[in-house]
């Protein structure tokens, strides 16, 4: 007998990787790094395609996963990508250079999630994409709320945290911070949230005009 295929393994193999995005995703594997699944890179890839998005950001670069996927919206997105670990950093470099992005379109910054964030400009970007650093994404999301423009998304990965956080019987920390995150935007006027059951959860939250 064969085992029904769920509809959530179908449509994350529905979504189909480049060679290169498959080459970082063994690299990530390799180091022990975990990269979005494809359905969260082709949701993200379609946020940046209907925004026409110019400037995006994402923290945590991880080996270029979701870099590549974001870049892939359209041809012209400049994406900013932060990290903070200098091994994930290097490797990342090898996918960013094997799928030929030119320089004009990509700032990949080493360096502390916060401390950089806190340099970026007020209202100048369209998609921030907060992956990484977990025991900071409330501070993440006040500086995500500043730098991104009217119309523009926060897009938060893992935000079911290992299907954990819709099980009330869950209280350990990590699951209590995405707990915490869903009621705060929820509960907000100024985001249109969406919470999508695709990867490990997806929070993508609009700020209004």
């Amino acid at each position: 007998m064969v085992d029904k295929i769920s509809s959530w393994k179908f449509s994350e193999d529905f979504a189909q990787e480049s060679e290169v995005i498959l080459r970082a995703r063994a690299r990530a594997a390799e180091l022990g790094i975990e990269s979005i699944t494809p359905s969260v890179g082709a949701q993200l890839a379609l946020l940046v395609s209907i925004a026409q998005a110019k400037s995006v950001v994402e923290v945590g670069t991880g080996a270029g996963v979701s870099g590549l996927w974001l870049l892939s919206g359209n041809d012209h997105v400049v994406l900013a990508s932060i990290e903070s670990d200098i091994d994930a950093h290097n490797i990342a470099k090898v996918a960013f250079s094997e799928a030929n992005v030119p320089a004009s379109r990509l700032r990949l910054i080493n360096g502390k999630s916060l401390e950089v964030m806190a340099n970026l400009a007020d209202a100048a970007y369209d998609l921030v994409l907060l992956d990484a650093d977990l025991a900071t994404l409330p501070e993440q999301i006040h500086e995500a709320s500043r730098v991104l423009r009217p119309g523009g998304v926060i897009a938060i990965s893992h935000a079911m945290w290992r299907d954990r956080v819709p099980d009330p019987a869950m209280r350990d920390d990590n699951t209590s911070v995405y707990r915490d995150v869903l009621r705060r935007f929820s509960e907000s006027s100024d985001f249109v949230v969406s919470l999508l059951p695709i990867g490990d959860g997806l929070l993508l939250a609009s700020r209004r005009g």
